[in-house]
């Protein structure tokens, strides 16, 4: 099984890679695999690699339900 998590592109490193946030953590992501990316867009990465680019407004929903999940898992 794979896990795969939307990410907010923070900073452009180089033209195929970027710093996305997951939460508190930063992390540099391939964006090989994806087109037309731009800072403030969020992907979907697995392993290094965006998989995908995700609208703000799924982005925003998909995480509100992984912090759900977090806040049930800690009670």
């Amino acid at each position: 099984m794979c896990l795969a998590i939307p990410g907010e592109i923070v900073k452009m490193i180089e033209p195929d890679s970027a710093l996305v946030a997951f939460g508190e953590s930063r992390v540099k992501i391939n964006l090989s695999f994806v087109e037309g990316v731009k800072l403030g867009d969020y992907v979907i990465a697995h392993s290094g690699f965006a998989l995908s680019v995700l609208d703000e407004e799924e982005a925003i929903a998909q995480l509100a339900l992984w912090e759900e999940y977090r806040e049930k898992m800690a009670e």
